[in-house]
């Protein structure tokens, strides 16, 4: 039994004589409170503390810094750590809130670290991650934070999503399991003593950047239920996170960061308090961008009723916090109470951290010494291999033999590149691809390395001059001065996609950037929020070109006209042109082609490896989603170009997110997917291309094979009625959930299943023997998917329950057992708003991806029949069946989901309906802000079928005022499906029909 749960018994006179003040003369420096006694329950403690805390200090307590509290010897403490796939960045108090860079161990990018199926090894990953920020922490306490925020686990049910890198896998099962495994990893394992406090990122539905701040995310009760809070659920209910962070959006037409579910679903997950905390700067959006309350006391109090207990505003400065929380304790919308349940929640993280405990606790002994050190390296060096897809291997392409392949290009923009990302640190040294093939082949081989960049130069026709690069520094500006196209007026253009390039100088090796002008070439790579490196040459009629500009501030509602260079009269560049025709046109004079010196070197080639793929700064990131998965015209014109020249050319597709490559794998005979997987990324390369690792990594998203197979609009959250992701999409993908293949074969027996039916709370033990056919040893991954036969409800085509990962020797077969719950099974009732297993037959189907079943068996659940709607019982509007145009909106500011229309003909249905005989009166809660009368009208069988009656909808003048409207119907009796049609502009909370 945990300590908090012992502390029960306490009483306050044993706790008093704890207190009382050391016997003079001893040795001890401060008194000994009870709160800093280790054998004491850590509820008790808590108790304590917060029982000498004042009000102001309880109040500090709310914002990011929690203030030193020196008369208890209390430091600071600070909410916030960056650790996606490595301890990354913190800010410094110190410095005004600067951001400090870690440089310590980075694995693979999130959605890497899925790609291995690997529990174990996550959970070491995460492990990892909690020793190097103990090992920070001990460095500088005031900077690195142990309340790390980490993982993301908001679904990938979009590739398009600026921050697919930081996420796990469209699917909430496989997503739940990496996300508690590296949350136990973080936490230590042992919920009372915490390695470090990880927080789950983003609660909830959040997957757009476009106008992330004021878009809602229409999520109906079974979406909510079956997928977005199913991710979340595990890690919170297993101790593997220690709360949540609410993200910028809003659902169902409320912020998230007022969530009621903060305080009541979240927290019911788990029987240890949780410390939420609000994403930076959204508490001033709910008076700002959202305009939800009309005042900061007023946004205030509700977060803080709402379940959040850190608030990330302001940056280093507490103050408007504080004051506006003061100001809502004076006026009555917030009591001492509500506060002291927030600060109870943050002290027992903070004990369970050992911050209270003599050295730290019982992670406190952890040094600096951890931080990249060799055995991190190591397991770095692992996951970066165990998280990479062999996407295709035809003609034995791969692995390559060392002995026989003597020389190899590499080609590509990433072969001698290894990219970081917003979430990753610095890396603390690179082996890149090309480092990576050099060091497996030794001295003996000859590889060569080109990016494949075309080299240019840009002269201002006017003078005569070039662009031309004079140092590397922001006192250096670029300017279009240089006499010739010597090497300083050269730059390597890389194409990123959708037209945008980046320009590196040929003498320096920095990137072009704007830097809010001057332009300089200051950056080793494109960084920072604005992304300021980025570029389009555009072609003019007179054959010149334009050079625009494109930063990510461009993107900005602040931002001028000005996006185009202009050349000055003393040779400066400058945004000077709103327009291309108002702007410079540069000569552009190729001094060498890219893929000229490309297929050159991969026809001289035993072997042509092409690295190509994505950058994490420029091709969708935190703020910008893509328009587009292509890969970019220039590398998909190296691919043809490289693969034509040497059959023998392998891919190396290197991005965050999957990439339409239909055309492009066709010429070419392996694909090998890797994500930007930190600085062991080369060697990690090498050991699956030379077979030194049998690539053993398995998508956990669908690869489409063009953006076409996903829905028109971005912000549609509602996977089940516009069939996203494999669980719903039936198009034919590039490469299915679950794909990847290995440099053996494995062979599936027969599936075996425990009984043919089972109960609906029984178990269902599944069985089937894995051979390894082939003569290399290697991992699969079995996957168990069901799919129910019969439903009331739409059920997804298949969907992951249980996977395992198997090393099997070759001509070894092992059997595997998944055991499956049937209430594993269960969906969620709208009808009745409630999980149910239905009674059914549920295919089982074993397989190496979602569309690769290599065993199946039924197996019959005993469950329940959901029964026709009693719609005579008050009804949620929002638990429809189906619907057309309405949204999912807030019925009050504090709780509750109501169904709001915007336009005449809009509807939602409720399907199998009930109606009692004599059912002749229809009555609803409604609202309408607008002037005049609206209406609702009650028909059966379709949006256009037999009208029952219309009910007028009064104007109420606010949305959040409500009235009871009814009608008498036509009479009407039996299963019927009854729809809701809507006029005009109005809500509905909840109707009957009686």
């Amino acid at each position: 039994m945990r300590n908090r749960r012992l502390g029960r018994g306490f009483t306050v006179l044993a706790l008093t004589l704890l207190a009382l003040p050391a016997v003079p003369g001893t040795a001890l420096a401060e008194p000994t409170y009870p709160f800093r006694d280790p054998h004491l329950p850590v509820s008790a403690r808590v108790d304590d503390l917060l029982g000498r805390l004042t009000q102001d200090e309880k109040i500090s307590m709310l914002h990011q810094y929690q203030p030193a509290i020196p008369r208890l010897g209390i430091g600071l403490f600070k909410t916030g750590t960056e650790a996606l796939h490595g301890v990354a960045w913190s800010t410094d108090i110190d410095n005004n809130g600067a951001v400090v860079k870690a440089r310590g161990t980075v694995f693979p990018q999130p959605v890497g670290m899925a790609s291995t199926w690997n529990t174990d090894l996550i959970r070491q990953v995460g492990s990892a991650v909690g020793d190097e920020a103990r090992g920070y922490h001990a460095q500088n306490p005031r900077v690195w934070g142990l309340n790390l925020w980490a993982p993301v686990v908001n679904l990938l049910r979009d590739p398009r999503w600026g921050r697919n890198e930081e996420g796990y896998s469209e699917d909430p099962m496989l997503t739940a399991a990496i996300s508690t495994a590296y949350g136990s990893g973080m936490t230590g394992g042992d919920p009372d003593h915490l390695k470090s406090a990880p927080t789950l990122k983003h609660y909830l539905a959040y997957n757009n950047e476009v106008r992330r701040d004021v878009t809602s995310s229409n999520v109906p009760p079974r979406v909510l239920n079956e997928y977005d809070r199913a991710a979340f659920k595990p890690a919170i209910a297993a101790d593997a996170a220690t709360g949540v962070m609410a993200s910028y959006n809003l659902v169902n037409g409320r912020p998230a960061t007022v969530d009621p579910d903060l305080t009541t679903v979240v927290r019911g997950w788990t029987d240890q308090p949780l410390l939420n905390v609000t994403d930076a700067w959204a508490p001033n959006n709910l008076i700002g961008s959202q305009g939800y309350y009309a005042t900061l006391p007023e946004g205030n109090a509700a977060i803080v009723k709402a379940g959040l207990n850190s608030f990330i505003t302001d940056d280093t400065n507490a103050q408007p916090t504080v004051t506006a929380i003061k100001q809502a304790l004076a006026t009555g919308l917030l009591t001492e109470g509500d506060i002291d349940a927030r600060i109870r929640e943050t002290l027992n993280v903070r004990f369970r951290l050992g911050e209270f405990d003599p050295g730290g606790g019982r992670f406190g002994g952890i040094t600096p010494d951890v931080i990249n050190s060799p055995e991190h390296q190591r397991l770095a060096r692992q996951a970066a291999g165990e998280a990479m897809v062999l996407l295709k291997n035809t003609r034995q392409a791969l692995p390559l033999d060392p002995a026989r392949t003597r020389k190899v290009a590499v080609l590509g923009p990433l072969a001698d590149t290894l990219y970081s990302d917003w979430y990753g640190g610095d890396l603390p040294y690179e082996v890149t691809a090309l480092d990576g093939i050099r060091e497996r082949l030794g001295d003996s081989a000859s590889v060569s390395g080109l990016d494949g960049a075309d080299r240019i130069a840009l002269k201002d026709p006017a003078t005569g001059r070039y662009v031309t690069a004079t140092g590397t520094t922001d006192a250096d500006p670029v300017a279009a001065t240089g006499a010739g196209a010597e090497l300083a007026a050269q730059f390597d253009v890389v194409d990123w996609g959708q037209d945008v390039v980046t320009l590196r100088n040929a003498a320096n090796g920095r990137y072009l950037g704007y830097n809010w002008g001057p332009f300089v070439t200051r950056d080793e790579q494109p960084n920072g929020w604005y992304v300021q490196q980025q570029f389009k040459l555009e072609p003019q009629a007179d054959g010149a070109v334009a050079l625009r500009y494109v930063g990510y501030e461009t993107k900005e509602s602040w931002f001028g006209p000005d996006r185009y260079v202009t050349v000055g009269d003393d040779g400066a560049l400058k945004l000077g042109a709103s327009t291309a025709a108002e702007a410079t046109h540069f000569s552009r004079e190729v001094v060498s082609s890219g893929i000229d010196r490309a297929v050159a070197a991969a026809k001289a080639a035993d072997t042509a490896v092409l690295v190509v793929g994505s950058n994490p700064f420029i091709n969708g990131r935190e703020a910008h989603d893509r328009t587009s998965t292509a890969l970019s015209a220039g590398q998909s014109a190296l691919v043809k170009a490289v693969a034509a020249a040497n059959p023998r050319t392998v891919v190396v597709l290197q991005s965050s997110y999957p990439v339409t490559i239909a055309s492009e794998q066709e010429r070419v005979p392996a694909v090998v997917w890797t994500t930007h997987a930190g600085a062991e990324t080369g060697h990690a390369v090498a050991d699956v291309l030379f077979g030194d690792r049998n690539p053993s990594g398995r998508l956990t998203q669908t690869w489409y094979r063009s953006d076409s197979q996903l829905p028109p609009d971005l912000l549609e959250y509602d996977i089940i009625s516009s069939g996203q992701t494999y669980l719903y999409n039936r198009a034919k993908p590039l490469y299915p959930f679950g794909h990847g293949l290995s440099y053996t074969r494995f062979r599936y027996g027969q599936l075996r299943t425990g009984a043919h039916s089972v109960a609906a709370d029984g178990t269902i033990a599944v069985s089937v023997d894995v051979t390894n056919a082939g003569a290399r040893a290697g991992s699969e991954v079995v996957q168990l998917y069901t799919h129910q036969r019969t439903s009331r409800d739409k059920t997804p085509i298949r969907q992951l329950k249980a996977f395992q990962r198997v090393q099997v020797a070759p001509g070894q077969t092992r059997t595997v057992t998944l055991r499956l719950p049937a209430a594993d099974l269960a969906h969620w009732d709208v009808t009745r708003s409630r999980w149910v297993v239905e009674s059914s037959t549920y295919d089982l189907m074993v397989g190496a991806s979602a569309q690769d079943i290599r065993a199946r068996a039924a197996v019959r659940v005993r469950g329940e029949t959901i029964p026709a709607r009693d719609l005579s019982r008050p009804t949620r509007a929002e638990n429809f069946d189906r619907y057309a145009g309405v949204r999912l909106v807030d019925e009050t500011k504090v709780r509750g989901t109501a169904v709001g229309a915007t336009a005449a003909g809009q509807w939602i249905s409720f399907d199998g309906s009930a109606l009692r005989p004599g059912a002749r009166t229809f009555t609803a809660s409604v609202a309408r802000a607008g002037a005049g009368a609206g209406a609702v009208e009650v028909r059966l069988g379709s949006p256009t079928g037999r009208l029952l009656g219309t009910a007028t909808v009064p104007s109420t003048g606010d949305d959040y005022r409500y009235v009871s409207t009814s009608t008498k119907l036509a009479g009407a009796a039996g299963k019927q499906d009854v729809y809701l049609v809507f006029d005009s502009a109005l809500r509905v909370a909840d109707f009957s029909i009686r």
